[in-house]
Order: structure tokens, then C-alpha cells, then sequence
């Protein structure tokens, strides 16, 4: 019999890319999507668990580049999709381009959402398939010098809730959202942030650990999944304090040049 087939996204690098790594373990053959390149050592060890690799550059921050991603699928059943791919953004909100705020918002929402519709459409019709988002812990934070993207993984968060319940008939189809908190990975960099007490820390996760914990969710079909004790005592904390307080918290750990207080 055919392998199980699985789309990942934001699989260059961090929590997608151990995510591939698991999926290949278990014998899944992949479709791997990010907005650069694959590593040809990563897909030559993927391989050698007995799947098939396929990779795909394209920008998930567009409509076009979602429907390249599912043409890359050439009609084959998806069993298992992890919409990982996700844009971060540092400094205030007034000293963004628009360019760069509205891509985070494409990427964590518009392209996620649009990947979602269309996979999940099958799944729902034959009764079975796995999905797994990857929110935040951000999504309870009002995120001060991060608030376009802690309010994307806000709205992942709760859209998330309100899809499982929409489908919530078809019980053969999870929906599992993964919510780390900062994460060992290219992020901060990508986002500006190093400068930033969040961004200089080494008390982040590690992303092996996490996708870890989000694949073990997946694969049990629960509903969310908080990856670390640190995260989900302050998961639980951000719901009992007011926002202000939350915000200023936040304020700094994210302000620039914060890593230097």
C-alpha cells in the first residue's frame, strides 16, 4: 500500500522542518513548502526513511503561491496537512512599512486560512484527515512592539476553536492548534527582534521539543496543545490578568534594545 501523504509548510528551518523529520519517521511521504529553499542534505534524510520527498519554494503570503503549493500535490489525497508557515514583526507598529505588516498578516492569516479551505474541504468529505496549525502563546498577549503578529496568531487561535466546531460532525477530521512560546529558531532574526530581551535569550524552546509535542497532540486529536510548563503557566496567567498589564509585560521583552536593560 501507498504511503500516507503530508503537506508541511515553513519547512526550511525550526519547528516545520522537525515536523518533516517526524512525518518521514513515521513513513509519511512529504510535500515540504517554505519561501526558500530546502536543504537537499535535509530531503536526501528524510528520504532515507523509505518516503518520497517533494519540495516546493513559494510565498504562502499569496493566494498564487498556496495554489502552487497544492499543485505540487498533483491530485494526491492529503492525510495529514501542518500549516506551520509564519511571518514575525518587531519594533512599533507606527515604524513598520505597510509591505511588511500586511505579509505578516498574508502569511499567518490569508495563506494559512485559503491552505486550510481547500485541504479541508476533502478531508471533511471522506471523513478523515489530520490537521495541524501552529498558533501561539502570543495570541493571549497584547503584543507591544510585536502587535501585528501577536494579533494574526490571536485570530489563529480563536478561528482554529471555531472551525473544529464547525466540522465537529465529521469526527473523523482533527484540528489541532500547537501554541509554543519563543522558540530556538530563525524568527527573531527574520523579525528584527535580536536586539530585543525576547530575542537575546537562551531560555527558548527548542524546536525539536516542540513540534514534538504538537505531533503527539496531532496524533491523539486533541484540540490545542501549549509545548513547555513555563508556556502554559503563562498561558493560563494571561487569561486572569487585565491586558494593560499583559501589554507592558510584553513592552519588555519586545521593545528594541531591550536586550541591552
Amino acid at each position: 500500500m501507498a504511503n500516507k501523504f503530508a503537506i508541511i509548510t515553513g519547512a526550511s528551518s525550526g519547528i516545520g522542518f522537525e515536523l518533516a523529520a517526524i512525518a518521514a519517521e513515521q513513513g509519511y511521504d512529504l510535500l515540504v513548502a517554505a519561501d526558500e529553499p530546502i536543504g537537499h542534505a535535509a530531503a536526501q534524510a528524510w528520504r532515507s526513511r523509505g518516503v518520497s520527498v517533494a519540495s516546493v519554494e513559494v510565498d504562502l503570503s499569496s493566494l498564487e503561491g498556496v495554489d502552487r503549493l497544492l499543485a505540487a500535490a498533483q491530485g494526491r489525497q492529503v492525510d495529514l496537512l501542518c500549516a506551520n508557515a509564519g511571518r514575525g514583526l518587531g519594533h512599533g507598529f507606527l515604524d513598520q512599512n505597510v509591505a511588511d505588516w500586511r505579509r505578516v498578516i498574508d502569511t499567518n492569516i490569508t495563506g494559512t486560512l485559503y491552505l486550510l479551505q481547500q485541504v479541508l474541504g476533502d478531508m471533511v468529505a471522506r471523513n478523515a484527515g489530520k490537521v495541524l496549525v501552529t498558533g501561539s502563546i502570543a495570541g493571549f498577549i497584547p503584543g507591544s512592539f510585536q502587535a501585528a503578529y501577536n494579533g494574526t496568531k490571536a485570530f489563529i487561535d480563536s478561528f482554529t476553536d471555531a472551525l473544529r466546531n464547525e466540522i465537529q460532525d465529521s469526527s473523523g477530521v482533527t484540528i489541532t492548534t500547537l501554541m509554543p512560546g519563543p522558540v530556538d529558531t530563525e524568527f527573531f532574526d527574520r523579525a528584527d527582534m535580536l536586539d530585543t530581551s525576547v530575542g537575546a535569550s537562551d531560555s527558548k524552546s527548542d524546536p525539536a521539543d516542540v513540534a514534538r509535542d504538537g505531533w503527539d497532540a496531532l496524533m491523539k486529536g486533541d484540540a490545542h496543545i501549549v509545548s513547555g510548563w513555563k508556556n502554559k503557566l503563562q498561558a493560563a496567567a494571561a487569561h486572569v490578568t487585565p491586558a494593560a498589564l499583559l501589554a507592558e509585560r510584553h513592552r519588555k521583552m519586545a521593545e528594541p534594545g531591550s536586550a541591552k536593560e
